[in-house]
């Protein structure tokens, strides 16, 4: 990790940082994944608070839509592969997957999602009047999100 990532959890951030939903990059066990169109329902931090006053950290699932590659030595297409092989088994083929959200070429916030694992892959309509790209959507569910800042200087 880089020196200038910092835990969102200390409060030492000294600027507001600004995205634009188009300037994001994913990861896979280190390795950048090309053509990721969307990521939709992530959330870092959701706690469910029980009537008894305890209270438990939720890993709520999200999705990522990306297009359908060809090339076997895609890390999304290996681990797809993996996925479709442990079938039922309760064993998941985990990953490590980083989102990076970054402004302006720069890095601002990164998301560390821990033992992620597939659950779901879904299509987009195949339609033999159309042009458009068949569009595969990814289920992640995971263990643990981790989030860090970038530190702004001011």
């Amino acid at each position: 990790m880089s020196s200038d990532i910092i835990p969102a959890q200390q409060n030492n951030i000294r600027a507001i940082d600004s995205l634009v939903a188009n300037e994001f990059r994913v990861e896979i066990d280190g390795e950048q994944v090309a053509g990721i169109f969307t990521i939709s329902g992530l959330i870092s931090f959701k706690l469910e608070v029980k009537t008894t006053n305890q209270l438990k950290k939720v890993a709520e699932p999200f999705k990522i839509t990306k297009m359908v590659q060809r090339d076997p030595h895609n890390p999304f297409n290996t681990w797809l592969r993996d996925t479709y092989a442990a079938a039922a088994d309760i064993a998941r083929p985990t990953r490590t997957l980083v989102i990076v959200a970054v402004d302006d070429g720069v890095e601002i916030r990164r998301w560390t999602v821990k033992k992620a694992w597939i659950s779901e892959v879904s299509f987009s309509d195949f339609n033999s009047g159309s042009s458009e790209m068949i569009e595969e959507t990814v289920h992640i569910r995971y263990e643990d999100i981790e989030e860090t800042f970038a530190l702004l200087e001011s």
